[in-house]
């Protein structure tokens, strides 16, 4: 049920998003699987260039395995959902796909416009984005304080540059022991 909605969201996509149809048109008829832990999902790519559920046994042109965190990645960071997924099969076909949902973007204010209006529509999608990015900030202020709490206040974590200079201090003696050794290393041969 889960992968319909899914199934459904990038069809939706694909729909509104000529240029990417017409690019896996090519593939009509192709078979991919799209795995994510246990989750399994073989679709296959229509002459009309949008995707429709496979049978699970069916052979499989490429598949995909996604990290474990892909569901957090879609929404947060998706162009690097791709980079980090293990791909075997196809290299053209993986190639196109990579392509296609790395620049296909959702025009939420064009769906948003039949159902309220143009100027509420538009409105609704420009509040959203200015609460996501005050929720951002808020977040980086909210880590830079933690860490500056945790290395000024109450040390819990090394600050960079006491890293460097332990790191430091450490060569100087390696090298200083390295010297003390030589000496000791003369003083123990046998004189002539």
């Amino acid at each position: 049920m889960l992968a319909d909605a899914a199934l459904g969201i990038v069809n939706h996509l694909l729909t509104s998003e000529g240029w990417a149809r017409d690019r896996l048109k090519v593939f009509a008829g192709r078979k991919v699987r799209l795995e994510q832990g246990v989750l399994k999902l073989t679709l296959a790519i229509t002459p009309t260039g949008l995707l429709d559920s496979s049978g699970e046994q069916d052979p499989v042109d490429v598949s995909i395995a996604l990290p474990a965190d892909a569901p957090f990645r879609v929404l947060i960071d998706g162009p690097s959902l791709f980079a980090s997924a293990q791909i075997n099969g196809s290299a053209e076909l993986a190639e196109t796909l990579g392509f296609v949902f790395r620049n296909m973007h959702w025009d939420v204010e064009s769906d948003l416009s039949p159902l309220v209006g143009d100027i509420a529509a538009h409105r609704l999608v420009e509040g959203s984005k200015a609460v996501v990015k005050w929720h951002q900030k808020r977040a980086e202020n909210l880590a830079l304080n933690l860490a500056e709490y945790f290395t000024e206040e109450n040390p819990r974590i090394s600050r960079r540059r006491d890293i460097s200079n332990f790191c430091s201090e450490v060569e100087s003696l390696r090298k200083a022991l390295e010297l003390i050794e030589q000496r000791v290393a003369a003083m123990e041969m046998p004189r002539p």
